[in-house]
């Protein structure tokens, strides 16, 4: 049955059409390097509340800085975990936010073409970010950052896009020819 909502992880099920027999190829999550600067920003945090006793009469001020940078570093740390972008055999989608949930859906019929950017650092790291393309001059789904393995999830989405038969084959002759 369905999943309990959870205030740390999205429920992505809610969102699947299973009365038309959707299921879940892939459930994407953000690369782990994505969660660096905010966990680098928790622990600056609580070294300014550990040094504040050192801070004498301005004790208080420093304590209530490193709390508050702290709390910067642990939101942008769930905000980048609530965040799922999901392949389907009907469409792709990304839900996100903490709040309010937002989610964003293209069918696989409407994407024409998906690039693929990796800087240096995510090809040593082996993250990409996808854009899409579609038939739509503005959608709510264009752009997916931090994506892990995109190689393999492109491959995975032009296979499902392949397999419910939306892109024609191309049959080549016994020389080679088309």
């Amino acid at each position: 049955m369905g999943s309990r909502p959870s205030p740390f992880t999205p429920d992505v099920r809610r969102y699947l059409m299973t009365d038309e027999g959707e299921q879940i190829i892939d459930e994407v999550v953000k690369h782990p390097i994505c969660m660096v600067v905010p966990t680098l920003t928790v622990i600056v945090g609580a070294l300014i509340m550990m040094v504040s006793p050192a801070a004498r009469q301005a004790w208080l001020i420093v304590l209530v800085l490193g709390l508050a940078l702290a709390l910067v570093g642990l939101w942008k740390l769930h905000v980048r975990a609530m965040d799922r972008f999901v392949i389907t055999n009907m469409r792709v989608f990304r839900v996100h936010g903490v709040i309010n949930r937002y989610v964003a859906t293209m069918p696989l019929t409407r994407i024409l073409d998906i690039a693929v950017h990796q800087s240096l650092v995510g090809m040593i790291f082996n993250y990409g970010h996808f854009t899409f393309e579609s038939a739509a001059d503005d959608q709510g789904l264009r752009t997916i950052t931090f994506v892990g393995d995109p190689k393999r999830r492109d491959a995975t989405i032009q296979r499902v896009i392949q397999r419910a038969g939306i892109r024609a084959v191309v049959g080549l002759d016994d020389d080679g020819t088309t």
